[in-house]
């Protein structure tokens, strides 16, 4: 019968047919087995395992310090710039306050007066020229006078703006030429050598940490992933969010910045299962993570999904059953159904 009358899904059995009868390898030669290989397993059992919460946090410096001026003033000088960094006492900026120069030589004016009464009333008093009770109201007026000099000699130093610590200026809020008002910032000033990461943590949750605890913290950014110490639990929720304030104490880095972003591990409810297999026995083939467990002497290969990465270890969400042989070394040149050896 011609081809042409058959049809077209029997013409493609026929051929499928003929191409299987064929021998895999040349001449009809017989396949050359695969070599064993050695390898290094695992026996993969369920674990309890913690709940992990993750909140979002921000990196802040441990001090930090808003730099406002005391005294009205046009700022006269301010030599300091953005990111500089400055050692404790350094001149921050200074303010013109002229009427507070007047004021301290009044001062010190009204002081010599009171101290020279003093003096001329208590020597008269000694010749019985004069009364104690004059000499008790001069000596008053000497110490009125001698803590108004301190008063302006405070008021004068106000006109020059220091540096409370040593640390870097994270802000600059004002310039030379600008007036200055009694509270109102012109500076931020912050300690980058002493870091920690600022988070809300869910009222339910803030309640199994305590002061001193252990989170993990991870800054991606900045290639970070560390445990930082609870070092402060706010002892109150915020009533509109029902989050409560911590704050977690992490070493510094270079790469680590106030302002970042970060993210804080919470821990959860224990008793969920799972499997957990070390990293390097997870494969990836493009978008595929395979794995390779061992059945009658053979390596098979197992496609899997994986969840959570957490110190070394990955969690298989699908693809594997507990009591399975894992290869865990050696399973990067293996192809499936090669037999295999396991070592110790």
């Amino acid at each position: 019968m011609p081809y042409k009358h058959l049809p077209t899904t029997l013409i493609l059995c026929l051929l499928l047919g003929m191409a299987g009868c064929k021998d895999s390898a040349p001449n009809g030669a017989a396949r050359q087995p695969l070599p064993t290989a050695e390898v290094r397993i695992i026996i993969v059992a369920d674990q309890a395992a913690l709940r992990q919460n993750e909140v979002a946090g921000a990196v802040e410096s441990v001090q930090k310090a808003t730099i406002a001026a005391r005294i009205s003033g046009a700022i006269e000088e301010m030599p300091v710039t953005l990111g500089l960094a400055v050692k404790k006492g350094a001149l921050l900026a200074r303010i013109n306050a002229g009427e507070l120069s007047a004021r301290l030589s009044q001062a010190e004016t009204q002081l010599a007066q009171a101290q020279r009464n003093f003096e001329r009333e208590k020597r008269l008093l000694e010749k019985d020229a004069s009364t104690r009770e004059t000499v008790k109201s001069l000596e008053d007026a000497w110490q009125v006078a001698e803590a108004g000099l301190r008063e302006a000699r405070a008021m004068r130093g106000y006109t020059q703006i220091t540096a409370p610590f040593a640390g870097i200026i994270s802000q600059k809020l004002a310039n030379a030429g600008e007036l200055a008002t009694p509270g109102l910032p012109l500076l931020v000033l912050e300690n980058t050598g002493q870091l920690q990461v600022v988070a809300a943590a869910p009222e339910g949750l803030a309640s199994k940490i305590n002061r001193g605890d252990k989170l993990a913290v991870t800054i991606q950014d900045a290639g970070f992933s560390q445990s930082g110490t609870v070092t402060e639990i706010s002892p109150a929720a915020d009533p509109a969010s029902r989050t409560v304030l911590i704050k977690i104490r992490i070493n510094g880095d270079k790469a680590l910045r106030p302002g970042q972003y970060a993210r804080v591990a919470l821990p959860g409810a224990a008793g969920v299962n799972t499997l957990l297999v070390p990293e390097a026995a997870l494969l990836r083939f493009g978008q595929m993570e395979r794995l390779f467990v061992i059945q009658n002497g053979a390596a098979q290969l197992r496609l899997v999904r994986s969840g959570e990465h957490r110190d070394g270890q990955v969690d298989i969400l699908a693809g594997l059953n507990a009591g399975e042989q894992v290869v865990v070394q050696g399973g990067e040149r293996l192809v499936d159904n090669q037999p295999v050896r396991i070592v110790q």
